[in-house]
């Protein structure tokens, strides 16, 4: 434990001015946070307790004894939880998700909590699965997230998941149904909430009743190999206001930050999971500047932070600088992950009758993968829940759009597109034609040709094509775009695209144009 972070701790301890008044009633909670091994429910006398592991409230932060012993002052109606250390599990609680956290009663002077763990694998690298938006608003929608992302994974290999909020479409009564399927996956899972995961009509205080009896806290953390999560609400809600809610944290939110992560070794990756952007692309309930900026000054002495956020239906990589008030060595890298409903639960179905759902840049339907190595260096990845291998022009990677046919001769104006899902501003993309030299394409911020076909299919229909048509395909900021040549011969033109995806490395789609006689 550093000497800044003790003092911090010491300082509250003695000093009721690092809490506000309404909060300065507490509950003396304690317990013990030991290894499980006898196999059966509550510690049982072959049950050891473990040392050095953080309890929280989502404010203070103690260590537990060398006997598992933990003690500290918490608020009434606050969520206890366990900081899980690398190296163990948590035990599934009755509902199949991971059982760290207890709510403090709201009365009372004391409360007592236990929390056991399992033994893990000493991994040298992990996976973590990254859903967002799964936004189901009934047991249809539940459906298709079984069928399109739960059942093609099986029982992944990955050493824990994350949900980045808005879980359902604003109906709470879901949550059994939807963490019912999500267990199946066998993976411990984590959540947090979005501006759809909300109690209707209530102050931002109450917002989060129904959220913290099924998930219990809003804000905590889980390390995992050389990583630490730190998961946040970052929904501040403001009736009458705007949209009714912005991006932003609370005093406590702060608080726990800070503390959390002057106790972090600088060799961890720090991941911050999020439903709101940090970055302003979205003005509609955008993260508040000033709350950003706090932010910012608080992660800018760790050297290695990872950011990964939802909210905006759409794939989009940000690296924070100094523009942003991002002023640590290396820019801020934020993965703002398309969501697991892509756009909505809408479109034409396919043959399962599950819908299209593309996303308004183009991104398909899927999740997201982050590999952390030994080191604490990670890479990313976008699996679509629709790629076969089946149709050369739409892998995992990317997918392409070019005109089936152009008269031969004709003015070489029209082109050959490739949304590269996780492509940004850096990658690397070329095309070549029949085997030819390879040539640069050019990024371009336009929507993406394939969705617009969708956009035209849905205006021509004379009858709803789906529940809801696809959205209106707006700007990518992943799509590049290489010119046809047309003064080829007669007949039919493959052409291949290349990416190179800074964490997978090379990847290759093609497809197919003919060029055609024509007389005036």
């Amino acid at each position: 434990m550093s000497k800044r972070f003790l003092a911090g701790l010491l300082a509250c301890a003695s000093a009721l001015g690092c809490m506000p008044a309404q909060a300065r009633a507490s509950i003396e909670v304690s317990g013990v946070v030991y290894l499980e091994q006898d196999g059966r429910p509550g510690r049982g006398s072959n049950d050891p307790g473990l040392a050095g592991v953080l309890v929280s409230d989502g404010e203070e932060l103690v260590r537990t004894d060398a006997q598992g012993r933990y003690r500290l002052q918490a608020r009434p109606g606050r969520t206890v939880f366990v900081v899980k250390p690398a190296g163990h599990r948590f035990v599934p609680g009755r509902d199949g998700l991971p059982a760290f956290w207890a709510r403090v009663p709201a009365n009372g002077s004391r409360f007592a909590a236990d929390f056991a763990l399992l033994p893990g694998d000493p991994q040298q690298r992990f996976e973590a699965l990254v859903f967002t938006d799964t936004q189901v608003k009934n047991e249809r929608d539940i459906g298709y997230y079984q069928r399109a992302i739960v059942e093609p994974l099986g029982r992944p290999d990955a050493a824990m998941g994350v949900t980045l909020g808005d879980l359902v479409n604003d109906r709470t009564d879901l949550y059994p149904a939807l963490n019912r399927v999500t267990t199946r996956l066998g993976v411990p899972w984590f959540h947090v909430p979005g501006n759809h995961d909300l109690d209707e009509g209530v102050s931002d205080e109450a917002a989060l009743g129904a959220w913290s009896r099924t998930f219990g806290p809003d804000t905590y953390a889980v390390e995992e190999g050389a990583a630490a999560f730190v998961l946040l609400d970052d929904v501040v809600v403001t009736p009458g206001e705007g949209v009714g809610y912005a991006g932003g944290l609370r005093e406590d939110q702060f608080r726990f930050i800070e503390r959390y992560v002057a106790q972090l070794p600088r060799d961890r990756l720090l991941v911050l999971g999020m439903h709101i952007p940090l970055f302003d692309r979205n003005a509609h309930g955008a993260f508040r500047a000033a709350d950003r900026e706090r932010l910012f000054a608080l992660l800018g002495q760790h050297p290695r932070v990872l950011v990964l956020s939802g909210h905006n239906h759409a794939q989009h990589h940000h690296w924070h600088g100094p523009a942003d008030g991002w002023h640590g060595e290396v820019p801020l890298h934020e993965y703002n992950v398309g969501a697991i409903c892509g756009a909505f639960w809408s479109g034409a179905p396919d043959a399962r009758g599950i819908p299209d759902s593309t996303m308004s840049d183009g991104t398909p339907i899927g999740h997201a993968v982050l590999s952390v190595e030994a080191d604490g260096s990670y890479a990313l990845a976008w699996r679509p829940a629709r790629a076969t291998g089946e149709d050369p022009a739409f892998t995992t990677a990317m997918a392409l759009h070019a005109p089936k046919v152009l008269r031969r001769g004709a003015y070489p104006s029209y082109g050959v597109f490739a949304n590269v899902f996780m492509g940004d501003a850096d990658t690397r993309v070329e095309y070549r034609i029949d085997g030819g030299p390879w040539k640069p394409m050019r990024r371009v911020e336009r929507p993406d040709p394939r969705l617009l076909v969708e956009n035209v299919a849905d205006d021509l229909a004379p009858a709803l094509r789906g529940y809801d048509r696809s959205p209106e395909a707006k700007a990518s900021t992943h799509l590049w775009r290489g010119a046809l040549d047309t003064r080829l011969a007669a007949g039919e033109h493959v052409v291949e695209v290349r990416a190179f995806d800074r964490w997978q490395g090379e990847a290759v789609a093609s497809t197919r144009y003919r060029l055609e006689e024509a007389q005036p």
